[in-house]
């Protein structure tokens, strides 16, 4: 087991490619805080782990992405129910706004720009000096192929994304002689609930831009994720790497 008698927090583990790392850090024995805003979707993905991973401990923890207090909580329950806190997911977010630039609210930017960058800052801010307790550590930040490049009518978005791979390598370099590696993974789009809304029309465009020819699956975002929060990566920290089916090498 790669993370065995390792403690992590996963974010925005109600579902989709939240819900799959912290089946797959269980799978390779870690003991997981499952965190959402989302109650019971939470308390799914807990039963899910217990269920799949059995011996594995997790436990809820609801939190709001946007909230510093709520992440200090967060981390803090980790060395309060494990002892220590060893690895984090910083996976929570969402869409936000749909607008071109001139026409996005200013409420709908700092909605997105809260949740996906400054979530991202304050979950960190939290959980560096636990790790440093803990004599070191891991942390992976869910960016995005918009984290890279741009697209129409999702300014917050694609800026929050962008800004998120800015973020991970300053950490990064801040943090990498007292044995914290901090890495960023970039999903394409990726077969989750959040999908099943979309026309077959508007899915088939979708996959129309991955080379591959489908849609990824959380599983194999989260199996990245792994492998970056293990010590087999140990000699990688302030990296990128994409998980997209080649859309960036289009």
């Amino acid at each position: 087991m790669l993370l065995k008698g390792k403690s992590a927090i996963v974010t925005g583990a109600g579902s989709g490619i939240g819900r799959a790392v912290a089946l797959a850090y269980a799978r390779e024995g870690a003991r997981v805080i499952v965190s959402d805003i989302a109650e019971d979707a939470g308390k799914e993905t807990v039963r899910l782990v217990k269920e799949k991973a059995s011996g594995t401990d997790a436990v809820f923890v609801r939190a709001d992405a946007s909230s510093p207090t709520d992440h200090a909580a967060l981390a803090q329950a980790a060395v309060d129910r494990f002892g220590a806190l060893h690895i984090a997911c910083n996976n929570a977010g969402i869409g936000g706004e749909l607008n071109f630039v001139a026409a996005m609210s200013v409420e709908g930017w700092r909605k997105v720009i809260d949740v996906n960058l400054s979530g991202v800052f304050y979950a960190m801010q939290a959980q560096i000096p636990r790790m440093l307790q803990a004599g070191g550590g891991a942390i992976v930040n869910m960016a995005s192929i918009l984290g890279q490049v741009g697209t129409k009518g999702s300014a917050g978005y694609v800026a929050a994304k962008h800004g998120v791979l800015g973020l991970t390598q300053t950490a990064a370099l801040e943090v990498a002689e007292q044995g914290i590696r901090v890495n960023a993974v970039g999903p394409g789009y990726i077969d989750t609930p959040l999908l099943d809304s979309l026309s077959p029309k508007v899915k088939a465009a979708l996959i129309e831009l991955h080379p591959i020819g489908r849609l990824g699956r959380p599983e194999e975002v989260a199996d990245l994720v792994v492998w970056l929060s293990s010590d087999q990566a140990g000699f990688v920290t302030g990296a990128y790497y994409p998980v997209d089916g080649g859309y960036l090498a289009r």
